[in-house]
């Protein structure tokens, strides 16, 4: 390979590591940044003179952040037990069971898929209503407590898998439930990985929906919690960004516990659909 094709590529790969990492990097940087440092100075200064944690604990004392983040983690895990226990069921049963009507309920999860959530959200409100879940924690959940995109990634995942192992254990013996359980949820950890970050990112980063569907402060998720309070911290940047690392540190937690099953569970269900 030629040497001008090497340094292109890093050269590419390091534009694309500063445009996505670098207002990452950034906002710590600022929430890190003493009162008495000019966060807006010229040229801008990356790295705090002193740094502290003081902004953190002023966003503390200004809000009950740590009750909106308790919140939100109470939805996003109770989002990922629900969509890894729901996908992986409806998964199976589309990938490996024979009914009458698989392919009609395989579209019906593509088609819901397509629907934007803008379109079905007054639908999701008078529904949550009805059944008396407004203004709780399980109306902001039970929308999105199983994924059409998520059963979707798992079903593929166990279309991958040789017939042959589940044609064996159906000779000795095995059901459905059984060959579920012991041959086929272990092999796709993975793929549950991959539906795990995606259902827990998606709950606790969500934004239009409880804002929607909450109206009692003791019930907001940290984005709605944030936001909420926004104006109060509309002329200190440094709690802006304080806010807003408290906001991002759990994505990167769970994303670093896991990141090894993540990249394995990508590839999957990549090869049949």
């Amino acid at each position: 390979m030629p040497v001008w094709e090497i340094v292109l590529r890093y050269v590419l790969l390091l534009a694309v590591l500063a445009l996505t990492v670098g207002p990452f990097l950034w906002q710590l940087s600022t929430s890190l940044k003493s009162l008495n440092e000019d966060i807006f100075s010229s040229p801008p200064q990356f790295l705090p003179d002193d740094p502290t944690l003081d902004n953190y604990t002023r966003v503390a004392r200004t809000i009950p952040v740590w009750d909106f983040a308790l919140n939100s983690l109470k939805v996003a895990v109770a989002n990922v037990l629900t969509n890894c226990v729901g996908a992986a069921l409806a998964g199976y049963a589309l990938a490996r069971l024979r009914y009458r009507g698989r392919r009609a309920a395989t579209l019906a999860f593509i088609l819901a898929m397509l629907v934007p959530v803008e379109g079905i959200i007054i639908a999701q409100f008078t529904t949550m209503r009805d059944l008396g879940l407004n203004d709780t924690l399980v109306g902001v959940l039970l929308p999105g407590c199983i994924a059409a995109m998520n059963v979707l990634l798992i079903r593929n995942a166990f279309l991958n898998l040789p017939y042959e192992i589940e044609e064996a254990a159906f000779v000795d013996g095995a059901n459905a439930w059984q060959r579920f359980v012991r041959i086929a949820l272990p092999s796709v950890k993975g793929t549950l990985a991959v539906v795990a970050i995606f259902a827990f990112m998606g709950a606790w980063d969500d934004f239009l929906w409880p804002l929607i569907v909450l109206s009692d402060p003791q019930n907001f998720t940290l984005t709605i919690g944030l936001n909420y309070l926004h104006g109060t911290f509309a002329n200190d940047e440094r709690l802006v960004a304080a806010g807003t690392i408290i906001a991002v540190l759990p994505l990167i937690v769970l994303f670093a516990c896991l990141q090894r099953y993540f990249f394995r569970g990508v590839g999957e269900g990549a090869v049949k659909g």
